[in-house]
Parts: structure tokens; sequence; C-alpha cells
């Protein structure tokens, strides 16, 4: 596509039971045990009788816990208050700084105890090698979810993209309008990617645009791991974990990251004096899902269901459009009239045609980084 294309108007691909009778699953719902007990093995609503009961059994939990959600990712801040608001459920974030592969390893770790993850927010990799962990099941709006956003059973489902950017603080550095400009030696230890690519979804596609910039595909990353490598030897690459308090101190100047996480910095540092400024290099026009998921060990499983219904519900795919991240239910939104136009106006314009890596090459990709990545930055 040659034209300017809005995010917006992109037909996005994927980058990736216990039936109840409904007079047993309302007699369960009365008990907070029983019904955290059915809530465990439902995998829709109606296994539990419903909405409500599923609403009652979720509000006599109390709680959910939620990982690796910081409030400035895609709006997840506002979702998170909504969610609380709505139903009087206290919604404990757990690191949300955490990377995927850390969400699962959190899962794991506190299997079996309250402080275990309710829900997971991953990047694709990880979601395809995790799928041990999850609990099907298919939220109320399921049908219109499209068949390539889903997996069929509703292990996991895609919930927002956006396009993979670079953003740097042009108050500090001038202006940077490409990778090539990343070696200059005023850069010195300031440029990064949001984590490891093979254990954190921003990092992964962070990596996948630069390779691409740099003459590779999604079936060859040399290019890639030989412009890190370049970064590294001029000394301009910093690996230490990427947080908005690294990037407030300017210790992280140039970050490859979401469109819709730049816009949150953007907007930070500026009520700090700072411009931070976006761009999307030509050629490195990358998009991809996170997906969501269900723990199977869920401490609060009626909460974990309440949790995905109010996602993929029009409130909450509105507000991570307001955070500059496309929602999965974008088309059928506005088919309906349910999308709000105004937040629409946040989500970034490309000039390229984005592309998102299959599954198979998600997986293969994933495995290369896993074993060259330390070694190419070393």
């Amino acid at each position: 596509m040659s034209a300017t294309t809005k995010l917006a108007g992109l037909g996005l691909a994927l980058s990736l039971g216990l039936a109840l009778t409904a007079c047993t699953a309302e007699a369960d719902a009365t008990s907070p045990d029983g019904a955290s007990t059915a809530a465990a093995t439902a995998t829709s609503a109606a296994d539990l009788g419903g909405l409500e009961a599923l609403e009652a059994a979720a509000k006599a939990e109390g709680t959910l816990n939620v990982i690796a959600l910081p409030d400035d990712w895609a709006n997840y801040g506002a979702v998170k208050a909504a969610f609380a608001e709505k139903y009087g459920i206290t919604v404990n974030s757990i690191l949300p700084d955490a990377s995927s592969k850390e969400e699962i390893a959190a899962a794991e770790a506190n299997r079996g105890t309250a402080q275990a993850p309710d829900v997971f927010d991953l990047g694709t990799a990880v979601t395809l090698e995790s799928t041990d962990y999850f609990a099907p099941y298919k939220v109320a709006t399921w049908e219109h979810i499209p068949d390539v956003n889903k997996e069929p059973s509703g292990l996991w489902v895609n919930d927002y993209t956006g396009i993979m950017s670079v953003g740097y603080n042009a108050t500090k550095y001038g202006e940077i309008s490409s990778l090539a400009d990343l070696t200059r030696e005023e850069l010195r230890g300031a440029v990064a990617l949001n984590g490891k690519p093979s254990e954190a979804g921003a990092a992964f596609n962070g990596f996948l645009m630069a390779n691409a910039v740099a003459g590779g595909t999604f079936d060859d990353l040399q290019p890639g791991l030989d412009y890190f490598t370049t970064l590294a030897d001029a000394g301009t690459l910093n690996v230490k974990d990427v947080t908005a308090g690294t990037i407030d101190a300017g210790e992280h100047g140039v970050v490859m990251d979401w469109s819709y996480n730049q816009l949150s910095t953007v907007e930070r540092l500026a009520s700090k004096g700072v411009d931070w400024k976006v761009f999307v290099p030509a050629g490195g026009e990358i998009a991809s899902f996170y997906n969501q998921a269900i723990n199977k060990d869920a401490p609060n499983p009626a909460a974990a269901r309440l949790w995905q219904e109010f996602l993929f519900s029009p409130e909450a795919q509105n507000l991570w459009l307001a955070g500059g991240a496309r929602p999965v239910l974008f088309d059928w939104l506005e088919e309906t009239g349910a999308l709000d136009a105004e937040a629409a106006t946040s989500l970034p314009t490309v000039a390229g045609e984005p592309t998102t890596p299959s599954i198979a090459q998600a997986e293969a990709a994933n495995a290369v980084l896993a074993e060259k990545w330390e070694s190419a930055v070393s």
C-alpha cells in the first residue's frame, strides 16, 4: 500500500469444561465457595446461569489479581479503575512492569495461593508456548471476534494491537529520523527495546521492526541481530528494562515500543517540558496483537471470567482505543455505532502496509532469539 493508511482501517490478522444446568449453577452462585468451584470450570457465563450469576459470584470473591499491566500501557489504568468501580471488586495489580514470560513464571511460582495471577495479557510467542496454563472461556461477544483472532476453544483471544515505533527525547538529542541514527555518540547508553526479545512481546516486535528495516524477513533474523550487534559495539544499546521511571529520569532516551505506549510517554513528558517525538521507520511497519487468557489455577475464577467479559465489552474496548490501541472488536463497534469516534483519533497513521508474522514464524523467530540474542548484544 503506497498511500498513508490509518491503523483504524486495517483488518489486522493474528500475530497470532464442565457443562452445568442453570438451576445447579444458580444454586452454586448463592455460596461463594460453591460459586468459585463452579466458575473454575465455566467455559461461558451460561455455565453459571448467565452474566448476572457470574457477576454475583465475582463480587463474592471480591478480588481480581492482574499482572504486568502498567497504568500507562494502552490506558490500562483507566480500564482497571472502570472495572473496580463498576463491580466493586478490588483490582490487585501485581508486578506491573513484568514481561510476558515473567507472568507465566509468577503463575507457576504462586500456584495454589491467593497471590497467583487470575488473568494474563501476553505477547504472541509466550502465549503459544504457555497454553497449558490457560482455561478455555468464551465471552458474550465471542461471535463478533474474528476467527483469526481467537483460539477455537477460548484458551486465548486477541485483545488489542498497535504499530511498533521509535520514541525519543528530542529536547535532549534533537531530530532522529532513522534507525541508522542510533549509533550516534551522544546516544551512548540511551537506546533500548522494551524488554528482552525472547521474553517480552514489545521487545520481540521491536526486534522485528529493526530486522525488517535492515533487510531481514520473518524467516531471516540475521540482519536484525547484526543491527543490534552494531548498536552494542557503538555503546548506544541499553539492555536494562524500560519503565516510565527510567524514561523520565533520562536513562532511556530512545525506546522502541508500541505506538500506544509512546502516546502516554508523549503526554507525560510534555507536562515536564520534554518533547518526546515518535516515528515509524519506513519498511518497519510491524503490527501484533496481545492476547487475553485466564489462569486455569486462578484464585478468583469468577472475577477472572467477569474481567474477560468486561474487556470484550464496548466500554473497555473503547477505553483501549482512547489509549491509542486498536481493539480487536473495532470493526464490530464501528458497524453497530458503538465506536468512540473521538477516541479513534488517537490511532497512529502509517505510511506502509503493516505486517505480522504467522504463528509458525513467531514460534521459529522466538526460538532463534532465545538462542542468539544474548551473544549478539553481549
